[in-house]
């Protein structure tokens, strides 16, 4: 057990244990963004950094087919920063919350030494997409394409160029695939550890274990910070979900079947 899942340990909490706590038809999510940790200013602009901060947290909502409706902002801020770049920052995340039909309700700002962010979502659900829901037989799919966050995170540590475009900075969030299959999904999550990291995670919810039709190569399933969907369906339902898939876009990637085997995750922690 790494120190995080340790430290999650020492909270006893039926609300516990998926992307957000469904509590009387809402769903509550939070995550940290910190320099120096998740980004570099050097790396993105302001806008950019507050932009990928608010959809990061969003992927939380989406993952589990809810609408996200309020956030609430902390906003933590090094005495050097410029009102330009405050500006953008307020234009990163007032962008985003617009895209999403978002009201900024509030939150915090208070003096750092570095910008740290972190975000709470207050969203909407009437059948909120579970971890724990998982059953034996089911085919487990991922959407779009992994391993490329990680090779540009590569290329930014090594003082390299990335695309404007890269999905480090511009993250695709797939609420629109959710809406059009949420149906038919038995359980979901976003894949923002690592697909292999994600899969212990509904391994452990569902109590089930994975038995893979296609070999994935280490450096496409231990990348983290993809925010693609991880999702389980039932085998009757395979022509549905690839025809929806293509509906809303979608690349769809069923690589294994939910077995009773025992699942091992062999990436490293992206945590501590």
């Amino acid at each position: 057990m790494n120190l995080e899942n340790y430290f999650i340990s020492l909270f006893v909490s039926k609300h516990i244990g998926d992307d957000g706590a469904v509590i009387d038809g809402f769903v509550y999510s939070k995550d940290a963004f910190f320099e120096n940790v998740h980004f570099k200013t050097d790396w993105m602009s302001h806008e950019q950094i507050a932009a990928k901060a608010m959809h990061v947290n969003i992927s939380d909502a989406v993952a589990m087919g809810a609408l996200p409706k309020y956030a609430l902002l902390s906003v933590a801020m090094p005495s050097s920063i410029t009102k330009e770049q405050m500006r953008e920052l307020a234009r990163g995340f007032q962008k985003v919350a617009d895209d999403f039909g978002i009201d900024i309700i509030g939150g915090d700002t208070i003096s750092n030494t570095k910008l740290d962010i972190t975000i709470t979502i207050i969203s909407k659900v009437n059948k909120p997409l579970l971890r724990s829901t998982a059953r034996i037989g089911e085919v487990v799919a991922y959407t779009g394409k992994l391993g490329k966050s990680q090779q540009d995170l590569k290329k930014l540590m090594s003082r390299g160029q990335i695309h404007k475009n890269s999905k480090f900075v511009n993250i695709k969030l797939r609420d629109t695939f959710i809406k059009k299959t949420q149906r038919f999904l038995t359980s979901g999550m976003d894949i923002s550890d690592g697909l292999f990291s994600d899969l212990n995670k509904l391994s452990q919810s569902s109590n089930i274990g994975f038995r893979f039709i296609r070999k994935i190569p280490k450096n496409i399933g231990c990348s983290g910070e993809e925010y693609e969907m991880l999702v389980s369906f039932s085998r009757r339902d395979i022509k549905t979900m690839k025809r929806r898939a293509m509906q809303s876009r979608t690349p769809l990637n069923i690589f294994a079947y939910t077995s009773r085997d025992k699942y091992i995750n062999r990436c490293k922690s992206h945590h501590f």
